[in-house]
């Protein structure tokens, strides 16, 4: 049986079942992913404010609210990149709680290949959305190759897989994070 605090749905209560349709992808993280989001978290500790960074090899792209580029280019020494380009549109202000780059829509949706559906909203855990994109991702990284499941609403079993084993494995990586709120932050990378 799976523990109350799995956040699921209340129609799950005889038999885990998953709560959607779709094709969900895993697929490794590259190097490049890796660098970036490192880059972006750390970006967003010391300027938590709306920020999107984009990176081409070497050359870096950074677009961050509220900060003075002389101060950015101080904060990017610590970094080796290649070519940077900080706020080519000019300085300017976002929110706190609006679009933040370090957002999981920006590093597991803009910055890595495999998230697929609905993406990563939501607490229920008996939704694809959640479970199956972050089951699909954690095979791929522990396979190296990119892995493809397939659902349907209502369904015990994802590609032969115990729904049930999903939602715990997803369960346990939510768990080892920090929580939902960190899921919501960081997201897969």
């Amino acid at each position: 049986e799976v523990p109350q605090d799995t956040h699921l749905a209340q129609n799950q209560d005889d038999a885990i079942r998953c709560g959607d349709n779709g094709i969900f992808k895993g697929t490794p993280v590259t190097e490049e992913q890796k660098r970036l989001s490192d880059f972006a978290r750390s970006c967003f500790r010391r300027f938590p404010f709306d920020g999107k960074y984009i990176l081409n090899g070497d050359d870096i792209t950074v677009c961050q609210s509220n900060a003075k580029e002389r101060t950015l280019r101080a904060f990017m020494t610590d970094y080796d990149f290649g070519n940077v380009v900080i706020n080519p549109l000019g300085e300017w202000t976002g929110g706190t709680d609006v679009d933040t780059g370090a957002t999981n829509r920006k590093l597991g949706s803009d910055m890595g290949d495999g998230v697929t559906g609905g993406g990563l909203h939501g607490k229920d855990l008996s939704k694809a959305d959640v479970s199956v994109n972050i089951y699909a991702f954690l095979k791929a990284q522990e396979l190296g190759e990119e892995v493809k499941l397939c659902c349907s609403i209502g369904g015990e079993t994802v590609c032969g897989i115990p729904y049930s084993e999903i939602v715990e494995t997803a369960r346990k990586y939510i768990k080892r994070i920090g929580g939902f709120e960190k899921f919501a932050m960081w997201g897969l990378i």
